[in-house]
């Protein structure tokens, strides 16, 4: 395969259920795609080697989307660290090795910006990665997920795959998850916004100084540029990527404090109260901007601003606030 992938090949989307893999099913329908292939966890075990292996066998897919992943918190990190660098690593292993044994030729792998080192300069460019030590409260993630990169950069050198890792900042967006203590910031602080300005509390705490520096992605520019590099000629991709250094940055290019997030969110929610910050309790990363250059370089920008954006998730919310567990 030269180009992008044809309208009717199949494409298989592996995490479809998440917040980043049913983005993604709904890019690839809107440009007309006519076999997304999904699996749930029912159908599919994405840990179990064998399932996966037959499942790419018997369904024999032109290309294979990485979405699925165990993501969290800082809270279920740091309580649940096993779990994380375990999970993530069976998934990518099955996913990734299966691929190539099945013959399927062009893979993308969706990581996370927590690859970088914790005190990366900033804005944090590609070559960043392993230059330093990672932030400790999500570190057994970003061990898991820079193997999935270097997964596919080897697969790519010793077998000539045209496998593409692509690394988004901070995610939000419809689907996430809004657990009140296992959640992202956006959400976490979405659903406490949203309960507060409910009952008319005076006043909501948010976690840390409020000073650390983040930058927000909605999701659906996230799944458009997963797109976009997914159809990129492996021409194009090789002359932006080096045979070790292959995966591209995705994020808006622009960052905030945790405080303007949060003053944003009370004016999105109607939250008429004070906001206060807990700084007993842990602020991660000081700041988390990305350098976007290469991937701008390669023709695609965000389009979503994080007020519009918050505003969009949480009319999801409120849309289905009634199946929104915990």
């Amino acid at each position: 395969m030269t180009d992008a992938p044809e309208l009717g090949q199949p494409i298989f989307v592996a995490g479809h259920r998440g917040m980043v893999g049913s983005a993604i099913v709904r890019r690839l329908q809107v440009l007309g795609y006519r076999q997304v292939l999904t699996a749930t966890r029912a159908q599919l075990d994405l840990a179990d080697q064998a399932a996966v292996g037959a499942f790419l066998r018997r369904e024999r897919p032109a290309v294979v989307v990485l979405a699925a992943a165990k993501v969290g918190g800082i809270q279920a990190n740091n309580q649940f660290p096993a779990d994380f660098i375990g999970e993530n690593l069976r998934i990518q292993l099955n996913v990734i090795a299966g691929a190539h044994e099945q013959g399927v030729q062009r893979l993308l792998f969706l990581g996370s910006s927590c690859i970088y080192p914790r005190l990366a300069p900033q804005p944090m460019r590609e070559d960043a990665l392993l230059t330093g030590t990672l932030e400790p409260t999500n570190e057994p993630y970003a061990i898991a997920k820079i193997a999935g990169i270097k997964l596919c950069e080897s697969y790519n050198r010793q077998h000539g795959r045209d496998y593409r890792s692509v690394m988004p900042t901070n995610l939000y967006g419809p689907g996430d998850n809004f657990h009140p203590e296992h959640s992202h910031v956006i959400p976490a602080l979405m659903r406490r916004f949203h309960e507060a300005a409910q009952r008319g509390d005076a006043e909501v705490v948010v976690w840390g100084s409020g000073t650390p520096m983040r930058e927000f992605l909605h999701v659906d520019d996230m799944a458009a540029a997963s797109v976009h590099v997914m159809n990129l000629p492996p021409q194009t991709w090789q002359r932006h990527t080096q045979p070790m250094l292959s995966h591209l940055n995705v994020g808006t290019g622009v960052d905030c404090t945790i405080r303007e997030m949060a003053e944003t969110m009370a004016r999105v929610t109607g939250f008429k109260g004070r906001l206060s910050f807990d700084a007993s309790k842990p602020d991660g990363t000081p700041r988390k901007l990305m350098d976007v250059s290469r991937l701008t370089s390669l023709g695609w920008n965000a389009s979503i601003g994080l007020e519009e954006g918050l505003r969009d998730t949480y009319a999801w919310f409120r849309e289905h606030a009634s199946e929104i567990r915990g």
